[in-house]
């Protein structure tokens, strides 16, 4: 169990910050990096959430997502250095997601063109989180180039959410028949 009694440590003023482990690294670090997009991805999910509340299909997904992204967290903030048993992101959450990906997608309205973020309220923040979901993302195969011990599940997972995350809004479109379709060369 977590358990924080201060907030302000000013330990962090110097531009450092702890992993997990204890060990210091710089907050500027490829590490930090992957694991502060996963951060700000969750609370995009929360704002999200806001307009999902209704939604008894899609807001306990995303709850659920937002409690997976902890986990995705704590495992990119540990080496696989750590002298503890560390929590570790598995095969079975990415799973999870291919098969809820799958779910949403056989009702949807069939894609005649690429989407334009937008919508209802819903899908727009979605697609904010999937745009997020996308930097993470990058964020973390950034950390795998640089440490091949980082465990292949942290960047399925990502992979499999960003899709989650655009099937999600599609289905806050009506299904896909609210879509907001891309016409290429409309402007020229």
């Amino acid at each position: 169990m977590v358990r924080l009694d201060k907030i302000v440590t000013k330990a962090g003023d110097g531009g450092q910050t702890r992993l997990a482990t204890g060990e210091m690294v710089s907050k500027a670090s490829a590490r930090v990096a992957a694991y502060g997009a996963v951060d700000e991805l969750n609370s995009v999910i929360g704002v999200a959430r806001l307009h999902t509340q209704a939604d008894a299909g899609l807001d306990p997904l995303l709850a659920r997502v937002q409690n997976d992204l902890f986990d995705l967290g704590a495992d990119l903030a540990t080496p696989q250095t750590a002298t503890f048993e560390a929590l570790r992101m598995s095969d079975a959450q990415v799973d999870r997601l291919e098969a809820e990906v799958d779910a949403l997608n056989a009702n949807l309205a069939p894609l005649t063109s690429f989407i334009l973020p937008g919508g209802s309220a819903a899908a727009a923040h979605l697609h904010l989180a999937r745009a997020v979901a996308r930097r993470a993302e990058r964020e973390i195969a950034q950390l795998m180039a640089e440490d091949a011990s980082i465990n292949p599940a942290c960047i399925k997972y990502a992979n499999r959410l960003s899709d989650l995350l655009f099937v999600m809004a599609r289905a806050a479109n009506d299904d896909g028949k609210a879509d907001v379709l891309w016409t290429p060369g409309a402007n020229r």
